[in-house]
């Protein structure tokens, strides 16, 4: 305690006399390993090996300053934030896979019925009989002709039923062809033999597979998490076509 009028220095960090207080203050000690494997020669600190601490680093009777932990409610906040799920990125936008599924549809109808007709004929499928040609008009891939079919057993005449197949020829009118069809409701004669046969109905089921593909590709069916949905996916993707196809053949039969 100061006596009469005498002034005291008074430390600013932990309020205690300046000399009361140290200025350093030891808190970790070197131990006699390392003090062994001092190069020779060299003469020991002054005060032992010790780690002198700053005065702001420590409190008034030496120990080191440490945080305060942080609160029970502030601890569970933090951890349920780490153990949280990281966002999920947000669903694709639908629309492009549903203009892709109904287009792609649409195209492989098209084919799937353009190609019914001429698959049954290549597999044998067909009426035989002779078309007379009544007029043709156009030329090339153009030329559209229509005649009369007359089965070759006689149980039915077609009237006005389109002729494919129409050799460059024989598009003139009252021309006798040979021709096929696969029934009276058919609509179609097809006067082709040979390869011509099979060109007419294997590119568009080509295409109808094309379409499956894209079908597949761009609704994402193939991208579904989990390989079970996938599968489920997948196979909707291509039961569309293929029961379009099917129908068609039906139809056509």
């Amino acid at each position: 305690m100061p006596t009469g009028g005498e002034s005291v220095e008074v430390e600013p960090t932990t309020g205690a006399p300046v000399d009361a207080v140290p200025r350093r203050v030891p808190v970790r000690q070197q131990g006699r390993r390392q003090r062994d494997r001092q190069p020779d020669g060299d003469p020991p600190d002054d005060d032992g090996g010790a780690f002198w601490a700053p005065i702001e680093q420590v409190h008034w009777d030496g120990t080191p300053i440490r945080k305060d932990p942080a609160p029970e409610r502030f601890r569970g906040f933090r951890l349920a934030r780490r153990r949280a799920p990281s966002r999920t990125p947000p669903p694709p936008d639908p629309l492009p896979g549903l203009a892709a599924l109904v287009v792609l549809s649409l195209v492989a109808a098209f084919f799937a019925w353009v190609s019914a007709a001429p698959f049954w004929l290549a597999v044998g499928h067909a009426r035989t009989g002779t078309v007379v040609i009544d007029d043709c008009s156009g030329g090339g891939l153009t030329q559209r002709c229509r005649g009369i079919f007359t089965a070759d057993d006689g149980r039915f005449i077609a009237h006005g039923v389109r002729v494919g197949g129409v050799p460059v020829d024989g598009h003139a009118a009252g021309t006798a062809l040979p021709a096929r069809m696969t029934g009276p409701d058919s609509g179609t004669a097809y006067a082709d033999v040979g390869v011509g046969r099979h060109l007419r109905w294997l590119p568009g089921l080509l295409v109808v597979l094309g379409c499956t593909a894209g079908i597949v590709r761009w609704t994402g069916s193939a991208r579904v998490p989990g390989r079970r949905h996938r599968r489920w996916a997948m196979g909707a993707a291509i039961a569309g076509p293929t029961l379009i196809t099917v129908g068609f053949l039906v139809a056509a039969w």
